[in-house]
């Protein structure tokens, strides 16, 4: 049986996988670093969210799901919405971009609960999330014995900590270059493209 270290870092290796992939929290989470505001509460919210999923994937509620048609389809289309939607006010916000101002906090990027709730949909409202972290993770982790599959969860929310965190709060790195107003529309116009791309691949899936 292999020891509960190198279950912890294949969990943590493994998670890190699927949550570096750019999707819709790490967008979002880029944003608000850039701007900072709420960086802390929606990292931990997020950070937070995927180890709850990631737990009850390892717990079994994987297998649960995946033989759910109702739910599947629930998740499809609700996510398939929400993203397209997402979409769409970014490519507007892309048409009048603002640059970003250290001293005046600007872009805005809301309220602390707007940003609150775009943090928990972009998370439970994106299928995705639920193939990465409940079904992916949770299938993955019956390969290993009881007494050790906890430490590959472990491993995959330290993974998750460990991103979001660094994420939101290394944005900072990149203010030069957002002092341009193009570089947001840029961002925005990305952001717009990937959840589309999301959406699009929802709805492909069969």
């Amino acid at each position: 049986m292999p020891s509960a270290l190198s279950v912890a870092i294949a969990g943590f290796f493994l998670g890190a996988s699927l949550i570096i992939a750019i999707g819709a929290q790490n967008a979002f989470i880029l944003r608000l670093g850039l701007a900072r505001q709420h960086v802390f509460v929606c990292c931990l919210i997020c950070a937070l969210s995927d180890a709850l999923l990631i737990v009850a994937g390892v717990a079994g509620l994987g297998s649960l799901i995946s033989g759910n048609s109702f739910f599947l389809n629930l998740a499809k289309w609700g996510g398939i919405a929400f993203l397209t939607a997402y979409a769409l006010f970014a490519f507007h916000r892309a048409v009048k971009p603002q640059a970003l101002d250290t001293e005046n906090g600007v872009p805005d990027a809301g309220t602390l609960r707007a940003a609150v709730a775009t943090c928990l949909a972009l998370t439970f409202l994106n299928p995705h999330v639920y193939l990465d972290t409940v079904i992916l993770l949770g299938s993955i982790s019956t390969r290993y014995d009881p007494e050790v599959r906890s430490f590959f969860g472990g491993g995959a929310v330290v993974a998750s900590f460990a991103w979001f965190f660094s994420l939101g709060y290394g944005a900072r790195l990149l203010q030069p270059l957002f002092a341009k107003p193009v570089s947001w529309r840029v961002l925005d116009i990305g952001i717009g493209c990937v959840m589309l791309a999301i959406a699009w691949s929802l709805l492909k899936a069969h």
